[in-house]
């Protein structure tokens, strides 16, 4: 059956708003995080080593304010969108995750890759994120220093929180060894 021209407008204003997610996280863009997600945001995170479970805009901004912090770098590539328009204010997508993660401060480097499955609500006109969940596909941890690595270029390191306005995520994540 063919889509709309309604459906197709909503499927790339979806597309746009997953790319601002991933652009905020990795670039530091906070003030742009809280109007990507519904107040009533639910998120699960599962990584290989860790997983992360949290409801609420507030949470959820905290959380990735802390998590890609200035000592980081980060890349998020999100991959074959598949958008489902569901009712005329819901949507489901499903996308391919490639990500780095580098902690200078942990020596970590963590190269991943994952499927999202999200829930989007229309508010106001506006689409958000009102549910989001990712299952590891492949996550390979290394130690940054072993590469022989050396960061030229850290946007984090100037927009990301310093470690004096860091916050404790703790209570949201469950770390396995």
């Amino acid at each position: 059956m063919p889509f709309t021209l309604q459906q197709l407008s909503d499927m790339e204003e979806i597309k746009i708003l997953k790319h601002r997610y991933f652009r905020a996280i990795d670039t530091g863009d906070w003030a742009m995080l809280p109007d990507l997600f519904t107040a009533d945001v639910a998120c699960t995170y599962n990584g290989g080593t860790y997983k992360v479970s949290l409801k609420g805009r507030e949470a959820m901004v905290e959380f990735l304010c802390n998590s890609f912090h200035s000592g980081c770098l980060a890349m998020h590539h999100g991959h074959m969108p598949e958008i489902a328009v569901t009712g005329d204010n819901s949507a489901t997508g499903i996308w391919y995750l490639e990500d780095v993660f580098i902690d200078l401060e942990k020596d970590d480097h963590t190269f991943g890759t994952a499927i999202y499955t999200d829930v989007y609500r229309r508010e106001g006109g506006i689409w958000r994120i009102a549910s989001t969940y990712y299952d590891r596909v492949i996550e390979v941890l290394t130690k940054f220093s072993a590469m022989g690595g050396r960061a030229s270029v850290a946007r984090l390191a100037t927009t990301g929180r310093k470690p004096e306005e860091r916050t404790d995520i703790s209570h949201l994540i469950t770390w396995e060894e």
